[in-house]
């Protein structure tokens, strides 16, 4: 049955055109018409050719030009190819008041304007939009909606989609509800995400802020973008918010006990951006043994990259419930030590000063809080055990070889010093002498 409806109906569109066309070819007027769309057409490719230059040289900034303004002229050039489409459509518009005054009727005026839309929508997508989703969209959805304008069946197809309707139950909705909120959504998500990309780049921006209060206003305003384009969505699709409010109630209860994990890494995540204990930069170590650069904070989690390049995925509750040791959140400067020993000859009252002089020589030793100290640790069974305490900013890993740089100054300067690094060596003492 609809089968025969929908070959019926394109029957009755054939029949259609077949008359409109035989009336255009028949009648004196329509040929006037005709060709008036040849002089728009001629007109328009000769203003075009003589205002193109001109826009283009005003509009075009300087190639190492930066600024909005400079942006948006390169924005304003890149439409300059609508140019042709633009002005014949507008000379089209006058000629279709002129035809209407002296035909009283202007079909064919008409029929050229929305040919010359058409070839403005297919110059927009194939040599002015440069995304590739809206690219997509366009060629299968916007050039679809201008060819059926431009035949005059928009209208037609839009009351048969209208009329066609899918039934669920007691639940019916028109294929055209469908489609509009597919494509309201597509472009709402896109729009979301451009405007969730711009602004993280526009917060991420503001060096003056702390880290962590430029991650909870990224996420803030990420949570309203997407909540108010949400609302539109359902606004446009005609669905009664209150409804969903009842019936997002009791599908939340329902979920809520199997979601308790996620919205406790939520919270945690809200917590810590609030608290700035740990923030994108920081390198931290949990009670769990993970350690890293948090480089990454998400909804859930944060991604901590080791010095290997691996990345960690560590839930947020994990921070909030375990202990974590920040290696950053006071500061850059961390303390690290080397041990070394000296031979029982040595006067062990001089090795102090040589090895805090040869340490503090090092460009990345600080002297504040507190510059090297050596310090005297215990007698051990092949030497005098010795540590020297020093203070860097950041970590000793990965660009960083602090520890090695100084276990390279101490040997050089007990060598210099002409003061012995121990062997292990033991004593034998055998009982009773040796046997024959």
């Amino acid at each position: 049955m609809f089968e025969n409806d929908l070959i019926n109906k394109g029957v009755d569109y054939a029949l259609w055109a077949w008359e409109l066309a035989w009336s255009w070819l028949s009648s004196p007027a329509a040929w006037s018409q005709f060709a008036l769309l040849v002089i728009a057409y001629l007109l328009a490719v000769f203003l075009t050719r003589f205002f193109t230059p001109t826009l283009q040289k005003i509009l075009s900034p300087k190639e190492t030009s930066a600024s909005i303004f400079a942006t948006i002229r390169r924005f304003l050039v890149s439409f300059l190819p609508l140019l042709l489409p633009g002005f014949a459509f507008a000379l089209l518009a006058v000629g279709e008041a002129v035809t209407e005054a002296i035909f009283d009727g202007g079909a064919v005026v008409a029929f050229g304007k929305r040919v010359f839309l058409l070839i403005g929508a297919r110059l927009l997508v194939r040599d002015i939009v440069t995304d590739a989703f809206l690219k997509t969209l366009g060629r299968f959805v916007l050039l679809p909606v201008m060819v059926l304008y431009a035949l005059g069946l928009l209208d037609p197809a839009q009351t048969f989609l209208t009329d066609m309707t899918i039934s669920l139950g007691n639940i019916s909705f028109s294929v055209m509800a469908i489609v509009r909120g597919l494509i309201s959504g597509a472009l709402l998500f896109w729009l979301g995400r451009w405007s969730n990309d711009r602004s993280t780049t526009l917060i991420s921006g503001q060096k003056e802020m702390r880290p962590a209060t430029r991650e909870l206003a990224i996420k803030a305003v990420e949570i309203t973008i997407f909540g108010i384009l949400f609302l539109l969505l359902m606004n446009i699709m005609g669905i009664n918010l209150s409804a969903l409010a009842v019936i997002g109630g009791a599908i939340g209860v329902g979920l809520g006990f199997g979601l308790q994990k996620i919205a406790s890494n939520f919270i945690s995540g809200v917590i810590l951006l609030l608290e700035g204990q740990a923030t994108v930069g920081d390198y931290v170590e949990l009670d769990g043994g993970e350690a890293g650069r948090i480089v990454k904070m998400l909804a859930r989690a944060a991604v901590l990259e080791t010095f290997d390049g691996r990345w960690i995925v560590v839930p947020n509750e994990d921070f909030i419930t375990t202990r974590v040791i920040n290696y950053s959140d006071a500061g850059s400067a961390n303390r690290y030590e080397v041990d070394f020993s000296v031979s029982y000859d040595t006067d062990i009252n001089r090795v102090p000063a040589i090895i805090e002089a040869a340490v503090a020589t090092h460009e990345a030793v600080l002297g504040e809080p507190y510059p090297p100290d050596c310090e005297l640790r215990g007698f051990g069974e092949s030497g005098v055990d010795f540590a020297v305490e020093f203070w860097v900013n950041g970590l000793d890993d990965g660009a960083n070889k602090f520890t090695s740089d100084i276990r390279f100054l101490v040997w050089n300067a007990l060598k210099d010093a002409d003061i012995q690094i121990p062997y292990p060596h033991r004593v034998v003492e055998i009982k009773g002498g040796l046997p024959i």
